[in-house]
């Protein structure tokens, strides 16, 4: 099964194509949809739709993963503005016919770490452990991407078990 993990940002986009098998889940790629700050909203939302488009047209994912909304009482203004990015995301996979599944981000942690509330680099060293990768995964952006994908193929396997 293959698997994208979006973690959305309006600045900067993470995701990460996982493929998950028996158990065993293989990092295929992983990257960042950057938008320029002097572009509008509208142009920002336009590029990273079709920089989604392409990537689900290039992974051919069975299942998209993307972390949920979460405001912040003291930062709704950046909870709005990520919510764009969210929307056109899920757009997309509609568009594309793509299931989604969303996770909290206290809920991608505990499935990775067991903590709720895993620092953003324990959440990097225990992808780093898992994946057997060289180096931690970067920016952080791009940690969670992969995080998302993992506690997708977590959550697959833990209901194909019972």
């Amino acid at each position: 099964m293959r698997i994208l993990g979006i973690d959305p940002g309006l600045q900067v986009c993470g995701y990460a194509c996982v493929e998950a098998a028996s158990g065993q889940e293989n990092l295929i790629e992983a990257g960042v949809i950057r938008t320029v700050r002097t572009e509008s909203l509208e142009e920002k939302l336009n590029r990273i739709a079709e920089d989604i488009t392409t990537l689900l047209k290039g992974f051919g994912p069975d299942i998209v993963a993307v972390e949920q909304l979460y405001s912040h009482y003291a930062h709704p203004r950046t909870a709005i503005l990520m919510g764009h990015a969210r929307g056109v995301i899920l757009q997309r996979c509609a568009e594309a016919g793509v299931a989604v599944k969303s996770f909290s981000a206290t809920r991608i942690k505990k499935s990775l770490t067991g903590n709720g509330r895993a620092s953003k680099e324990q959440v990097q060293r225990t992808i780093k452990t898992v994946l057997a990768l060289t180096e931690l995964p970067e920016p952080s952006d791009v940690a969670d991407a992969i995080a998302a994908a993992l506690c997708c193929a977590n959550s697959i396997n833990t209901v194909a078990v019972r």
